[in-house]
């Protein structure tokens, strides 16, 4: 397994996730009273040393996670040695982050001042120094086997849960061919992913042999993210926008969308995909014509 950087000590962290579904009644269309789950939605803001950062919204199940992956991703922060504890206050709303030194975040003010807004379900925003540090890590070429896609998209039918139970979330997974690492679901696919990398980073895991699935789309933020990540595969239920593709083109990310059932297209890196599990074409009824 690959490691991204020794870790000397873990944060001291609070343990503050919350049940992500609630119970609430609502009537059908004939009328009848129905007892049904919905998905949580929390606003969690993130201070480091006092400094606040961002205020996302989220299902709250793993805040100190999330907030982790966020300072990483966002490369606020950049070795987790630097971090002291991670204190979640649901009462206050804030998830404080302490670091050994005590000084916060370099230059935070101007880093915030240089922001884009973006199309982020939950979150929606990129500082100038996500951008600046984006082409520092050198992704490697990594194929993956087509009865691989195949395996995995089967395994991720029995995760998400909370989606089968109250919808309105997305579902993220760090894979190792088709086993499943981690699986999260959150409000924001953006969430998700950024739980997944507070983890990498908590366990010391590299993303070179690894592959990212998600539920939602494959936008630029999602491609930015897997290469701060170091995962050089990202595979999608759902499609893919133009400048993730140009991004993913840049970064040497391979990029596999509409994945389900045994369909998927490559758009990008279309060279690493070994195609060992060709399905059979369908085959036309005798006398049958197309209408």
């Amino acid at each position: 397994m690959n490691k991204t950087s020794r870790i000397d000590r873990h944060p001291i962290m609070t343990n503050a996730g919350l049940e992500p579904t609630q119970r609430v009644r609502a009537r059908d269309e004939f009328g009848e009273p129905r007892e049904l789950n919905i998905a949580g939605e929390h606003p969690l803001t993130i201070k480091v040393d006092e400094a606040e950062v961002v205020t996302l919204m989220t299902l709250g199940t793993y805040p100190e996670k999330l907030a982790l992956g966020y300072l990483r991703n966002q490369r606020l922060i950049d070795n987790i040695n630097e971090i002291a504890e991670v204190r979640v206050d649901w009462d206050r709303e804030t998830v404080d982050v302490f670091t050994t030194h005590g000084d916060g975040i370099i230059d935070l003010h101007e880093k915030i001042a240089q922001r884009t807004v973006t199309s982020g379900c939950g979150q929606g925003t990129i500082f100038s120094c996500t951008l600046d540090k984006l082409y520092d890590t050198q992704l490697p070429r990594v194929e993956i086997y087509q009865s691989t896609i195949y395996a995995l998209l089967n395994t991720i039918n029995s995760y998400n849960e909370i989606y089968r139970a109250a919808g309105a979330v997305h579902g993220c997974a760090l894979c190792e061919d088709s086993r499943i690492l981690y699986f999260v679901e959150d409000v924001g696919r953006h969430n998700a992913t950024d739980t997944i990398a507070g983890e990498m980073w908590l366990e010391d895991i590299g993303g070179n042999d690894k592959i990212f699935y998600t539920t939602g789309r494959l936008t630029s933020e999602i491609v930015m993210k897997a290469a701060h990540m170091g995962v050089p595969i990202l595979i999608s239920r759902s499609g893919i926008t133009h400048m993730g593709l140009e991004l993913a083109q840049d970064l040497g990310v391979t990029m596999i969308a509409r994945a389900k059932g045994r369909h998927f297209l490559v758009y990008n890196s279309e060279n690493t995909i070994l195609y060992d599990a060709i399905p059979q074409p369908k085959t036309i009824l005798a006398g049958s014509q197309d209408s």
